[in-house]
């Protein structure tokens, strides 16, 4: 049976951590109280001795792949990039929501739609705490959703409180812990690509309360960023522009610098390789393939967001909100939409995939040499 022990050689070592909380939430979830967080945000060992060493932590991590094939069953994944059942390119019905939402803010309009229909009690979201800092939050009423709203990066107040160091990854799953004394029954869950594969193995394995999550809501993820120092600097040089002269950032399938002038730069996520979490160089998932419901920018206009419909649970939400809390885009507008919009998504997926499995050819040479 391979333990922490294991994942900190196979896993950390390498690179590969996605530090999603998964292996330290469910330890202490059952009041072990072997692992936690480090001050650089790493699982760790905090009293080793308390360790029983049952495998779950190495079981559930999403970098490595004990149980792909259950995982996959559970969700009834296909080739190339998961089941799909249907496409559509969608924004939210409020003005309000689209304004202050991502790409259209259908993730947002969504959740707010499941609560108000009682749908769901409550959601696992991740809410800014400060410039350019975020947090996962369980979220139970209309208000906490909306405070959450929108995944680009405000910097409008300027660079000078940033700190040293800052990721635009949020351990989303490290809010499954007040599950455990909230009692909420019906949970949505968002996170990026690792995290719902996360989710998937606990319920694959039935560790509670993975059981309270009705739908899992996926994003499309080219990659989180580190903004250092060093990483900001750089990025002032790229853009050709100065800190101090952004009012928004926005990252799809390019990072959006809003300037306070009214203009727009656009840097192409190529450019930004310096910036990404190395653990993300590894992930072969772009379009969260294990959700109920996948969403992003890729392939959709701007202000609109491309959802793809991947279960029959993932389709009751979307049919439901929509024309309520939804509005999709007009097929006579562009009747080969869907097609186009596939087309897209599957170019960024397949470099990802590509990508992946050069690290990890690489990556199970290192291994080996232990």
């Amino acid at each position: 049976m391979k333990t922490f022990s294991n994942l900190i050689q196979e896993v950390q070592n390498t690179g590969q951590c996605n530090q999603c909380g998964g292996c330290v939430s469910f330890c202490s979830s059952v009041n072990y109280g072997a692992l936690g967080i480090d001050e650089n945000g790493r699982p760790a060992y905090i009293d080793q001795d308390k360790c029983i060493e049952c495998g779950i932590c190495y079981m559930i991590c999403p970098s490595r792949d004990m149980f792909e094939h259950e995982t996959r069953h559970l969700v009834g994944w296909s080739a190339p990039m998961g089941r799909v059942l249907d496409i559509s390119v969608a924004c939210a019905h409020d003005k309000d929501v689209r304004t202050r939402g991502s790409d259209g803010g259908v993730v947002t309009a969504l959740l707010l739609h499941l609560l108000d229909t009682g749908r769901i009690d409550g959601a696992i979201v991740t809410r800014r705490i400060g410039l350019f800092q975020q947090q996962p939050h369980l979220a139970r009423t209309h208000q906490e959703i909306w405070e959450a709203a929108g995944s680009y990066l405000d910097a409008s107040s300027g660079m000078s409180l940033l700190g040293n160091r800052y990721s635009t990854f949020s351990p989303s799953i490290q809010a499954f812990k007040p599950l455990t004394r909230e009692g909420l029954r019906r949970i949505a869950f968002v996170g990026v690509p690792c995290q719902i594969k996360a989710l998937r193995k606990m319920q694959v394995l039935k560790l509670k309360p993975s059981e309270t999550v009705h739908i899992a809501l996926g994003l499309f993820c080219g990659g989180n960023f580190d903004f250092g120092e060093k990483e900001r600097n750089r990025l002032e040089k790229i853009g050709g522009f100065s800190w101090d002269s952004v009012a928004d950032i926005n990252l799809r399938d390019v990072l959006q610098v809003s300037l306070k002038d009214g203009s727009t730069l656009r840097i192409p996520v190529d450019e930004l390789q310096f910036m990404l979490r190395p653990a993300c160089k590894y992930c072969q998932d772009y379009t969260a393939e294990y959700a109920d419901l996948s969403f992003g920018g890729a392939g959709a206009p701007e202000k609109w967001t491309t959802v793809f419909v991947r279960t029959p649970v993932g389709r009751a939400a979307f049919s439901d909100a929509k024309g309520i809390a939804l509005r999709e885009f007009r097929i006579e507008d562009n009747p080969q939409f869907a097609g186009e919009t596939f087309a897209q998504v599957q170019a960024h997926s397949t470099i990802k995939k590509q990508q992946s499995a050069e690290m990890r050819s690489h990556s199970d040479k290192v291994i080996r040499l232990f």
